[in-house]
């Protein structure tokens, strides 16, 4: 009876030992990113999160960036699609079909498929690469606009999460 009460006893320690080195390893990591709290939101809003070394949790944040373009993608349809009226002008439209080709040809197409590929075959610095092209995309996105972008915020978070993904891939090396 004792020596189960014991063995009872240092599981549960040991679980909960567990879910403190996971939870700092979230939080060491983020702390090498240049955004540590969207990191740390960003990786406690995914379950795979709870049972990954930094190599998943950079497959993570990669997917994360992923998720956020179609995202972008998406609201840029939307934009595209609004009726003459209500739509926007020539040059927001032209800076929308441009950034069409960054998202959809650029950063889903290439360079969030060779990040996820170097990391699967464990070559961290093309998947660096990847995850920085993708920042760039969305710099680049934004700049079309010349200060007059209606979607700023979700090219910053593109942006963003791209260089939360370069840096905790960056640890890799």
């Amino acid at each position: 009876m004792r020596s189960s009460v014991f063995l009872l006893c240092f599981v549960c320690l040991s679980l909960t030992q567990t879910q403190f080195s996971i939870a700092d390893l979230v939080q060491k990591t983020c702390k090498q990113t240049p955004n540590y709290n969207l990191c740390v939101k960003t990786l406690r809003s995914d379950p795979r999160s709870s049972r990954s070394d930094v190599s998943g949790l950079a497959v993570v944040m990669v997917d994360m960036v992923k998720a956020k373009t179609i995202a972008t993608l998406h609201r840029i349809s939307e934009l595209l699609a609004a009726g003459a009226g209500a739509g926007p002008d020539p040059k927001t439209k032209a800076a929308l079909r441009r950034c069409v080709e960054l998202y959809d040809s650029a950063v889903l197409k290439a360079d969030i498929p060779s990040a996820m590929e170097a990391l699967r075959t464990g070559d961290p610095k093309f998947a660096e690469q990847g995850a920085n092209d993708a920042a760039n995309e969305a710099d680049s996105c934004e700049r079309d606009f010349n200060g007059g972008s209606p979607i700023t915020s979700f090219n910053r978070r593109v942006s963003d999460l791209s260089r939360v993904a370069s840096a905790i891939i960056r640890l890799l090396l």
